[in-house]
């Protein structure tokens, strides 16, 4: 049986674009898996009383099971009404590659959807992407589509190499497609590795600098479809911190390189108004929990090295939103 969105508190991503855009800053888009986060993109929006839309991806739905994540979701925004965080909260679904996909989505009480038709030829794109907004808008549900190829790999997404989004093609398709928003190709990446070392120049301290994103093709994109919403997918920035604390705890994640924080500040400033987070967020709980069983080896109560991971969850996000996105306090 479809339920709406509204009947489970959430929101969908106009009013919140509209905000982000005329006050110069992009809303977090936080991926979530199971419960520890979902608790902590709740308490770290809520306590920095910043907007937030809260990403699945199809394999984190599998993975959660479609009913049970519904419940988990409602349970998100009873906890921030609980807690008197008056925040708005949009449920939407990351990368959605079907149209019969979106529809369950939209069914079971997502307030956004994305429909990933990049892998396709443009003319595919544009027809799958109008199928999808012509039955979203039934039900005021915002969609988010995409030109251009991010590389790397996150889930069910991977691409071996980066296409740019052509400036010449987004009127064109904004028009023909009606979505609401449009995810671009700048230069960010999917996962943790988002730059061969090859790829990137180190500074004084030795570390690894990556290539600057390419702020000339969202320059002529803003142009082009003036006060448009624009999107950033791939935008961790690989946190050295966390990644030091994996391999000085047993993990081998050599070489991972994000997007430097400063670059993603810029792009929030401009019509960028959605940034997607999803590797820190894994990085920053593995980095716990790893710590966790390298201090205490005799530890066996999933929350107590769950809870750590949770705890520094929010302090990273709370961070983000704060001197990275800049949505902090515009709740």
């Amino acid at each position: 049986m479809a339920v709406s969105y509204k009947d489970l508190g959430f929101v969908n991503t106009k009013e919140m674009f509209k905000k982000a855009f005329d006050g110069k800053y992009a809303i977090p888009a936080y991926n979530f898996n199971n419960m520890e986060q979902i608790q902590a993109i709740i308490t770290a929006c809520g306590k920095s009383k910043s907007p937030v839309i809260m990403q699945v991806s199809s394999g984190a739905r599998k993975y959660a099971n479609p009913i049970l994540l519904r419940y988990m979701a409602q349970g998100a925004v009873a906890m921030a009404r609980d807690a008197g965080y008056d925040i708005p909260v949009a449920l939407h679904l990351d990368h959605g590659d079907t149209y019969e996909l979106c529809v369950s989505c939209i069914e079971s009480g997502f307030s956004s959807v994305m429909i990933d038709g990049s892998h396709h030829s443009y003319e595919k794109n544009i027809e799958l992407t109008s199928k999808v907004v012509e039955y979203a808008h039934k039900y005021d549900v915002t969609v988010e589509g995409e030109l251009g190829v991010l590389a790397g790999i996150e889930d069910d997404v991977q691409a071996a190499k980066s296409i740019y989004t052509q400036p010449e093609q987004v009127e064109d398709f904004v028009k023909k497609t009606g979505v609401d928003s449009l995810a671009i190709s700048i230069g960010t990446s999917h996962g943790a590795y988002k730059f061969k070392p090859e790829q990137c120049t180190k500074d004084e301290n030795g570390v690894l600098v990556p290539p600057p994103l390419r702020f000339d093709i969202l320059e002529e994109i803003e142009k082009r479809i003036p006060g448009f919403p624009i999107v950033l997918h791939g935008a961790s920035s690989v946190l050295p911190e966390y990644v030091e604390i994996i391999n000085s705890n047993g993990g081998k994640l050599k070489a991972a390189v994000g997007i430097p924080s400063e670059q993603l500040r810029k792009a929030a400033k401009s019509a960028v108004c959605k940034i997607n987070i999803d590797s820190d967020g894994r990085l920053v709980m593995t980095a716990m929990i790893r710590k966790v069983f390298q201090d205490k080896p005799d530890e066996f109560d999933p929350r107590k090295y769950l809870g750590p991971a949770r705890d520094e969850l929010i302090k990273m996000m709370m961070e983000k939103n704060e001197k990275v996105l800049g949505s902090a306090g515009n709740a």
